[in-house]
């Protein structure tokens, strides 16, 4: 995933981005509340980890801002020294998904992370809205792919990999995210996820003139209209 870290203490998010980039993570830096929210509404995250004392604007007041003014859920764990019930239920009042107190460990913050991953997927997941590129159309509720007016047929897996790159298009998703959100901490032995990127493309590009599934290489894939 994609994540921005938002803490002012370097050493905290130092050690925080390594072991994001162990977890095979990207990830960007703000050191403080006005910093952060130029950076959510430049940038688009997966997931944010957020310091709740901050110089300038705190976590509280980036937290209800980032609720406020962005068009999806942005997945928001809050940090912070400050452990009490009221607290906890102030920083859950202003929007935040999860709630992790100082000291902690890196491990259950990796847990944590993947714990509220799964839940954004779930709940978008859950919606029977359709989702659309171009003239890519991707219905949940009928497990129907349309594209041009023709009907693709897909497996379950290729289903579930178009629909988290429609989801985010026209970001890339990288491998690891697209393994975490199809098998979590479990995934194939064999190089499944090429296997079935294979069979995608065969189905949704192969047919027409220009292709929508692109592969950036040593990075991850993306779904989006087709390049002039």
């Amino acid at each position: 995933m994609h994540i921005l870290i938002v803490e002012d203490n370097r050493g905290i998010a130092d050690n925080i981005a390594d072991f994001l980039e162990m977890e095979n993570h990207s990830f960007d830096f703000a050191m403080n509340g006005i910093v952060a929210l130029e950076k959510v509404r430049s940038d688009e995250f997966d997931l944010i980890i957020l310091d709740l004392m901050l110089p300038g604007i705190d976590g509280l007041e980036v937290c209800s801002t980032v609720r406020a003014e962005s068009s999806r859920r942005i997945p928001i764990i809050m940090l912070t020294a400050r452990d009490t019930l009221p607290d906890k239920l102030e920083g859950f009042d202003a929007g935040a998904d999860d709630y992790l107190t100082k000291p902690f460990a890196l491990e259950e913050l990796g847990a944590r992370i993947h714990a509220v991953a799964m839940r954004s997927l779930a709940n978008a997941n859950s919606q029977d809205n359709s989702v659309q590129v171009g003239e890519l159309e991707l219905i949940p509720e009928t497990r129907s792919v349309i594209r041009a007016g023709k009907e693709i047929k897909l497996n379950k897996t290729c289903f579930r990999i178009l629909h988290i790159l429609m989801l985010a298009s026209p970001r890339i998703v990288s491998k690891a995210e697209l393994e975490l959100q199809l098998w979590q901490n479990d995934p194939p032995e064999s190089d499944v996820l090429r296997s079935n990127i294979y069979t995608l493309r065969n189905r949704i590009d192969k047919p027409f003139e220009s292709a929508m599934l692109y592969t950036k290489h040593g990075v991850g894939y993306s779904i989006r209209e087709p390049e002039e």
